[in-house]
Formats: structure tokens, sequence, C-alpha cells
């Protein structure tokens, strides 16, 4: 493709692409093909020769589109969401057309650069500690996600609690202990089977009646493993819970993980770019005990996946897990100590340069435009929460800070309520209007109903909830009419029963 070629075409693609937008709107949020479908519509082999652009594009829309689920649709309420926006979509071209591969600050210095000051841009706005910018012992970089960074900050914390030895001498698996609370993201568990701990050095520490970590409980099993020989390694404290956006209190868990040396992770993967507004960073109130810090540009804040922002307070230990130089990548401003290689801050070694579209992405809404952002859907939710609250067919399960209210039907006695609410559920999304998701509190199924995607406005809301209303009478109905019929049935197999021995007695 020559350059002019390239002009061409990719004026096609910018328009496809804003015509997409316009029209998203009008798709089922939900895909509704069947698994195979999307194979089956694609030739079983490669083309043997090259295909032009028209036919292409004209796939998209064929073969592409109604595989894709929507998840910048405004029906979109499921998960939590997985933002875009023109400027990240132009910064990513951007990216993709200068092919960087931003491994060592040589092989792209602004790529580096840029990223470094770009995150220490966002620290500001987010209230983050001095500790983690890159002018002092730690600093940010922007990892592929969530999970990536959780794995990173427990080889960070290996790497400090054993002085160095795991680098030579791996893992001690018999000893190190890592706490989660019952609502910590399964990445977590996950990245401690890749570091070779093996799920039974995770200790699962209860929660309070809000969800939270109880500093209590997790103080006592500290001190009990620690007088049993093991060795606490880290603790994992989420700010905003997939299930409900329970937060744990970080100032009583940072003083316990000072108390015993572990290091203390925060998992601010969806909620913690909500402290963008000033109101909002009570939630993470002693964030500065925090060893490290992960939270996701890629779900709340108008930049497409991934961009997952990550920060340590002190990078040694880090780049001590990390770091690695074979004689290939030695230069003379890595021998001189005088840059940065993040390939030494993630576990690949390349990286693309994911820094462009933050960079687009602030520059274009500024301070201002991001706060506007998350505080319309902080409103969005906080006024579903309010209806749902005075109606008497639905409850409000848990707090609600942020822009995710989880909400459990009431059924009528009798009804199997995990059974009704779960159909409610598919009732909604099979309708393609919204497209919402679960979890489980308490061990009841409840309906996640998550503000978040940039084309969502009060109209959407009012719909979700009155498909909610619709659909909860609707069965409600549905269910009494069958137990009626039930019932009725009972009453009739009864009075057959008492009838059939009369009618059998011998005159």
């Amino acid at each position: 493709m020559t350059p002019e070629q390239f002009r061409r075409h990719g004026h096609e693609v910018v328009d496809w692409i804003a015509d997409y937008w316009t029209r998203i709107g009008t798709f089922p949020v939900r895909s509704q093909v069947s698994p195979g479908d999307v194979r089956a519509s694609l030739p079983a082999a490669a083309p043997e020769h090259g295909e032009g652009f028209d036919a292409i594009l004209a796939d998209l829309d064929r073969v592409v589109l109604p595989g894709v689920t929507h998840w910048q649709h405004p029906g979109f309420f499921g998960y939590f969401p997985a933002n875009t926006s023109g400027p990240s979509v132009l910064g990513d071209l951007v990216s993709a057309g200068l092919g960087v591969q931003g491994m060592s600050w040589v092989t792209s210095p602004a790529a580096t650069e840029l990223e470094q000051q770009v995150m220490d841009w966002l620290a500001d706005l987010l209230g983050l500690p001095e500790s983690f910018r890159s002018t002092g012992t730690g600093g940010g970089v922007v990892q592929d996600s969530s999970s990536g960074a959780n794995l990173v900050a427990l080889l960070a914390a290996l790497h400090r609690r054993s002085g160095g030895a795991t680098v030579r001498q791996g893992v001690e698996p018999e000893r190190a202990t890592v706490y989660v609370s019952s609502e910590t993201h399964s990445s977590m568990e996950k990245a401690v089977r890749i570091a070779g701990l093996g799920t039974d050095a995770v200790r699962i520490v209860e929660v309070d009646g809000d969800l939270g970590m109880n500093p209590g409980a997790l103080a006592a099993r500290l001190e009990r493993d620690v007088a049993r020989g093991y060795r606490p390694v880290l603790v994992c404290a989420t700010v905003g819970t997939t299930s409900t956006t329970a937060v744990d209190p970080l100032a009583a868990i940072g003083l316990i993980c000072q108390k015993h040396g572990a290091w203390l992770h925060v998992d601010a993967a969806y909620a913690g770019v909500s402290a963008v507004a000033p109101e909002l960073r009570e939630l993470q109130a002693g964030v500065e005990w925090a060893d490290s810090y992960t939270t996701d540009a890629h779900k709340w804040l108008l930049t497409g996946f991934d961009a997952t922002l990550f920060w340590v307070a002190d990078r040694a230990a880090l780049t001590g897990a990390l770091a690695i130089l074979p004689d290939y990548l030695r230069n003379a401003a890595t021998d001189a100590g005088a840059v940065v290689d993040f390939r030494d801050w993630q576990i690949p070694l390349g990286r693309r340069f994911r820094a462009l579209k933050l960079w687009f992405v602030v520059r274009w809404y500024g301070a201002e435009g991001l706060r506007a952002h998350i505080r319309s859907h902080v409103a969005l939710a906080q006024e579903l929460a309010g209806w749902a609250d005075a109606d008497e067919r639905f409850d409000v399960v848990a707090p609600h800070p942020l822009s995710l209210v989880c909400l459990r039907p009431r059924w009528p006695e009798g009804v199997d309520a995990d059974v009704a609410t779960m159909t409610l559920l598919e009732r909604l999304n099979d309708g393609g209007e919204v497209f919402l998701t679960h979890t489980t509190v308490r061990r009841e199924p409840v309906l996640r109903v998550a503000v978040g995607s940039p084309a969502t406005t009060r109209e959407h809301v009012e719909r979700v909830w009155a498909l909610l209303t619709e659909g909860h009478d609707w069965l409600a109905a549905d269910f009494a009419a069958q137990a009626a019929e039930q019932a009725a049935a009972r009453a009739a197999e009864r009075a057959r029963a008492e009838e059939t021995p009369a009618a059998d007695t011998p005159a």
C-alpha cells in the first residue's frame, strides 16, 4: 500500500468509524450470533491474491459487526465501561503509523519521556503521593492491564521481601503469604500462581458489612501467620471491587502493612480514575501508604484498551525484580544510568507507544473535561439508585459511591428469587436495547447497572430503569399465574385423591 493509497483508504476507514459511532444506538447491544456463526461466514483458506479495500470494508459490515457486542453503545451497562474516544483512536493511529518499539529509551526517546511526563500529569490529576512521580524514588508506567500490573507488583514485593534472593534462587512458596479479601479480583490469585507461590499462599480476609476488607481480621491473620513462621509478602487492597465497587480502608490497612513489612498494592482498576474529581478522592484516603497502585484509563477515562496506569513508590524494587540486560540491548545511555528503560518495568520486552493516546486524550479534554465525564456518570448512577430506593420492587444492595448500582429485585412469596432474577436479566439482554451483567452478593444474584459509556445520557438511564420495572412486573405476574395454576392443580389432585376411596367402597 503506497502512502497515497493509505491516505485514500485511511479517510474511508475514519469515515466508517465515524458512521459507526453515529449509528451505534441502532444495533442490539449484545451480539445476536450463535457460536460458530462468524467463522462460518469466513473463507476456509486465506486469499491467494490481494483483495480490494472496498471488499474488506464491506466485510466489516457483513462479517464483523453482527458478531460485535457494542461496548460504546449508550445502552451498555454491563461489566465496567471500556471507554474510547476520538482523540484516543487518533492517538492509537499515530502510534501504529510510527511503529515504534519502545522497549528502551534509545529505541525512541520520545516514547519513554512522553510516557514519564504523562504519568506524572496523571499522578497529579489523581492526587497520588509524591513518591509516585518520576522525579522521586518511584514513577509510573503504562501496562497492558491491571492483571499484569498486579503480577509485577507481586514480583517487586517478593524481590524486596527476599532482599533480592528471588532473582537468584527463586521463591520460597512454603513461606510466603499474600492477603486478599473475598471481594478481590481473581487476577491477584492468578498472579500468585504465575509467580510460583501457589494458591496455598493466598489468605482470604473477611469483609465488613459494606464488603470492604476488615482491618482487624487482616491484622489477626498476619499475626497468626508470622507466629507460625510465614513471611507476609503483599496485601492487595481494592478501591472499587468488581462486584459492587466496595472500598477497602487503605489508611488502616497501610499501618498494618508497615508493621509487618508487607507490600501494600492498591488495585483501583475501575475506580481510581474517579479521583480526577477532588470530591471523590476521599474513597482513596490512605493511598500514601501504598507501595504500588494501578488504575485503568481504558475503563472510564476515555482511552481505548490497553492503557493501565501503574505506579510504584520505589522503582528499585520493581526493576530489581524484572531487569535483565543481554549484550545486544546494551547502549551508552543505559550503561550510564541516565535514562529509564521501561522494558525493566513490565513482563514482556517489547512495548507499544501507548502513551500517545493518553497524551491525545488529556490534551483534548483537559482536566476539566475529564472531571465532567466522571461526574456526569456518577450523577446518573446516584439518580438511578434513588429511583430504586423509592421503589418497593427493588433493593439497592451495596453502597454506590461511583457509577455502579447493584439491584436485587423483590419477588412474590413462593417465587424462586434466584431463577426470577436471572430470568429478568436474560429478558433484558435478549431485548437488545440494553446489556447488563450480574454478580453474587451474600450468596444471592444481583443485577449490576454500570453507567459508563461516553454516549449514555439521562434518557438511556431512564430507559434501563423502565425496562427493569416493566420486566419485573411482567415476570412477577407470570410467576404468580404459574404459582396459582400449580396450586390449583395440587388442590384438584387432593380432591381426586379424597374422592377415590369412597368410589371404591362396596355398597
